[in-house]
């Protein structure tokens, strides 16, 4: 419940920022980039973990998770330069966020282009998203951003239910 009361705050700060043309879109675009991040790149690992043969073969070749990763982080590109309504924002982050679980899951890969253990080097790629994260949130704005939309601390200015 308490995941689901903060997307749908972001959901709805995200609306009225697009539909008032506001300033500061993209803070309210990062929480749903990075719970989707975060969410499919424990995802990959468990399914990588014990059903470490399930790929989609493809002319004989293995195919990794990253290249799936990449594939959705063009489409969503190519989506969020399409789209601009609210509701396609939301979603394109939550795609974005998806797309980038998957491409830094195997981050490994990218750099040594072996598969001779890959797995210590995806845990630094999650480290690498989850501080640039970090350093966004915790500008100025970011953590009044947090401040604003934390379902268990009262506003001020907003009256109790």
């Amino acid at each position: 419940m308490f995941l689901l009361s903060i997307f749908s705050k972001m959901k709805s700060e995200i609306r009225e920022k697009v539909l008032r043309h506001e300033q500061g879109l993209y803070f309210y675009i990062v929480f749903p980039i990075a719970v989707a991040f975060i969410l499919t790149f424990i995802s990959a690992r468990i399914i990588s973990h014990f059903w470490p043969d399930i790929y989609i073969p493809w002319a004989g070749i293995h195919v990794h998770h990253f290249a799936y990763g990449f594939f959705v982080l063009a489409i969503a590109g190519y989506l969020a330069l399409v789209f601009s309504g609210p509701r396609a924002k939301y979603l394109i982050s939550l795609l974005h966020g998806f797309g980038l679980g998957l491409a830094f899951d195997e981050y490994g890969i990218w750099l040594n282009l072996s598969d001779d253990d890959p797995a210590r080097w995806s845990y630094d790629g999650l480290l690498i998203i989850t501080g640039v994260i970090l350093i966004l949130l915790t500008g100025r704005s970011g953590i009044r951003f947090v401040r604003n939309h934390l379902p268990f601390i009262k506003h001020p200015l907003t009256p109790d239910p």
